[in-house]
Order: C-alpha cells, then structure tokens, then sequence
C-alpha cells in the first residue's frame, strides 16, 4: 500500500469517527428499547443506534434462554473500541441465534446512554465484561461460555482470562480482527505517544486508545508469560486490509496448540472486508460458528465482499 492510498484511508477513517462522535454529541438517550433489527452492515447499524443508544442486537440478552445440549455454552458478544453493541453485532447476532446459541451482550467502558463505548481504560472495560459475564452464567446456568469479540473487544477478554478468573469460565475466545498486540496506526497512535500533551489529549477522552498502542505497558504486561492462559481455545479470525489494527499481523497470537491463527485471504483472496467490516462478513461468521462447533464446521462459501473503507 502507498504512502498516498495509507493517507486516503487514514482520512476516510477518520471522518468516519468525527461523524460519529459529531452525531454522537447530539444524540439523546431514547426510551430504552430492548433490542434492534437484524442490520446489513455496520453502517446502517451505527446509523439506526445513534438516535436509540440503549439498543441492543437482535436476539440478545433472553434472561430466561437455555442452552441446549448441542449448544451448552451461552455466547457473550464483546464490541470493538468506539461503537456500541448494537453497531457492531446486530448483523452476527442473529446468525448466532437462529444456530441455536443463547447470545448476550453489553455496553460497557462508556457513558450511560452514550453511543460511543469501550473506550475506558481496557482493564476497566474488561472488569465490567468478567461482571456481566458472571450475570449470563448465573442466569443460564452455564458452566463456561463462550466470548466473541471484535477489535479491542477481541482483546480485552484475554486480560479477563488472565487476571480475573476467566480461565476457569472461558471455554472459547474468538477474535474478530483483535488488538492483541496493538497498534501502530500507520505510525500516528505510536507518533502521539512520544509526545506527552498529545499522548495525554488522547487520554482523556479515550483512554482505551493509548492502551492499545503496540509499545503501550498495558499490552506489554498482558501479552507477558505467553499469549495464552490455562485450556482456553483461541480463535483469531484476521483480514489483511485491517486499517485499525497495523500492522494487521499484530491481531494474531503466537502459536500454539491451543491457537488458531485465520487470515480471511489465504481462504479467499476475494474477500475485501476490512476492520469495520468484518463482522458483517460472511466468509468470517461461517469461521465464527465453526469456532463455536467443530464438530459441525463447513467451510465458507468464498465470495467478493466489500470494505466499509475503500
């Protein structure tokens, strides 16, 4: 990628956030509703949750659903840095549903109300991510569960897993383009934070950003002693047009028996999806639901999909 097409989709990328948080000063907190239609893209889904900040996926958060003997772990779902639940979900969310699975998920790290969420320091998003999951196997009665999450939200758990008991609840974390290793931005994430007033002018609003910078000291005590914790299996699911998490090799974790390591392009060079993107992908919800069941894996049907960012 040039110099020129980096500096278009960093651009792209960040009027992109700018009419979010625009939007997202002037949205006011609706009546709550308890969950939203199925959505195409996370487009039309940021759209539709902007003016509706409350609501959640299609298909989340049945209190009274029941696992399955085919299906016996509820599945929590764990949203990216910036969007809410519903924006990044309400696309798989009902694919998981309509599977069999009792999903759940949460806003968590933002402002009551506010559609922008997860950017709380990673570790305060984490610990509201452990709570919430205890509420979903108090409630199902589950064992384990298991953890899908998108971007940061791929991430975060592993430091649930690590220091707040998860080895012992998890059964699967499967990421969707995850920070597991951060992010240079391009050079810009790792630029601000050599310089202080800069680094701490993103801090504010957005502490989770600062987090995620590859050097960052939150990721390096996370990613220390090894990627892994106790017989957790790890799914990592990857595009190489990531434009959030750069390099986008930083989202895979070393390997192990216990790691498995996807890139959406060594399975089909025509897929184009990006890092907004992929959670609404195809190809990359048929990797999800065979991470959830092997036993009953298919391979994907390989097809063109677009990205949001072009």
């Amino acid at each position: 990628m040039g110099l020129g097409t980096r500096r278009r989709r960093i651009g792209a990328l960040a009027a992109a956030i700018g009419l979010v948080l625009g939007l997202g000063t002037q949205a006011q907190a609706s009546e709550r509703e308890p969950t939203g239609p199925a959505q195409p893209n996370i487009v039309t889904a940021l759209a539709y949750s902007m003016a509706r900040p409350t609501v959640m996926p299609p298909h989340t958060n049945d209190w009274g659903c029941e696992p399955s003997a085919e299906h016996p772990n509820p599945v929590l779902l764990s949203n990216g840095t910036l969007v809410n639940s519903y924006a990044d979900w309400a696309g798989l969310s009902g694919e998981l549903a309509d599977a069999g699975y009792c999903v759940f998920s949460a806003n968590l790290g933002g402002a009551e109300g506010s559609p922008i969420q997860t950017v709380a320091p990673v570790a305060e998003t984490a610990t509201q991510l452990a709570e919430f999951g205890d509420r979903v196997l108090a409630a199902t009665g589950a064992d384990r569960l298991d953890v899908v999450g998108h971007s940061q939200g791929g991430m975060n758990p592993r430091y649930w897993i690590k220091y707040l008991g998860g080895a012992a609840k998890i059964d699967r974390l499967i990421g969707l383009a995850p920070s597991n290793y951060g992010t240079d931005l391009y050079g810009l994430l790792t630029l601000v934070q050599r310089v202080p007033p800069l680094r701490e002018l993103v801090g504010i609003p957005f502490p989770a950003f600062n987090d995620q910078e590859e050097h960052s000291e939150f990721l390096a005590d996370l990613n220390s002693g090894g990627d892994t914790v106790g017989d957790v299996d790890y799914t990592v699911i990857q595009t190489k047009y990531d434009e959030v998490v750069t390099p986008y090799s930083n989202a895979f974790l070393e390997p192990a028996p216990n790691v498995e390591n996807i890139l959406l392009q060594d399975l089909c060079p025509a897929d184009r999806t990006d890092h907004l993107g992929i959670t609404y992908d195809p190809i990359a919800a048929r990797l999800v639901l065979n991470a959830l069941d092997p036993a009953d894996a298919q391979p994907p049907r390989c097809r063109f999909v677009p990205p949001v960012l072009s």
